[in-house]
């Protein structure tokens, strides 16, 4: 099996604990998630460039920039200056324009990535897959956390790890939502490379971020063990 990768969904953080948590994540992640809502392509708010910007100064780890947001580009220019190390849209918000986003999202120095809500097909991204740095499988709809987990996704990441593999493409493939016990060992079969981890993932595992992450990992090598 090839090594999985941890993308703590920093919407879940205790923010009152900012530092000490991305201290504790730092040596123990992979990445960063960070959910910009706009209120409208989702009934939620949540972080901001600003965030982003304030967690840059403290990060060891890519900062993966999740954009739930109708007007995707407006943000680009900006998440490239204050430290996004990727930047996710979602098909349905760039396919008017999606090659126009994916050079603008080059052209500030960060990494591509594509979302896909859980009724989108792969079929929405045939024309530019191979012009993305990653790909997020969405298996709870957008907007909210713990959500439970949508079963037929599993056939869109296998969907996903057969192209790559065929083709040769070199996109990640990253799983958002309700990535925890019950699932770790279905998406890792299925094909799932890098999971976001939110509340019941990691931080509702304990008071203690230091005692979660060991919780996670500890689950996690258990359900996916032969």
């Amino acid at each position: 099996m090839e090594k999985v990768r941890f993308s703590p969904s920093l919407m879940c953080m205790d923010l009152t604990r900012f530092k000490e948590q991305v201290d504790i994540l730092n040596e123990r992640a992979d990445f960063y998630h960070v959910d910009i809502m706009d209120g409208h392509f989702v009934k939620n708010i949540t972080l901001s460039p600003f965030f982003v910007e304030q967690l840059n100064k403290i990060s060891k780890l890519p900062i993966d920039v999740h954009l739930m947001t109708e007007f995707p580009g407006d943000y680009i220019d900006v998440l490239g200056k204050v430290g996004a190390a990727y930047i996710s849209p979602h098909a349905e918000t760039i396919n008017k324009d999606a090659f126009r986003i994916i050079n603008k999202i080059k052209n500030v120095g960060c990494k591509v990535g594509v979302v896909l809500n859980p009724a989108t097909p792969v079929e929405w991204i045939k024309y530019y897959i191979h012009l993305v740095d990653k790909i997020t499988v969405m298996t709870v709809d957008p907007g909210f956390a713990g959500q439970p987990f949508i079963p037929e996704m599993l056939e869109k990441i296998k969907e996903l790890k057969t192209l790559k593999e065929e083709n040769g493409y070199s996109y990640i493939i990253e799983i958002d939502g309700s990535c925890n016990e019950k699932t770790f060992r279905k998406l890792v079969k299925a094909g799932g490379e890098v999971f976001i981890v939110g509340s019941s993932g990691l931080f509702n595992l304990d008071n203690s971020l230091t005692d979660a992450w060991d919780k996670m990992i500890e689950i996690f090598n258990r359900e996916t063990s032969e």
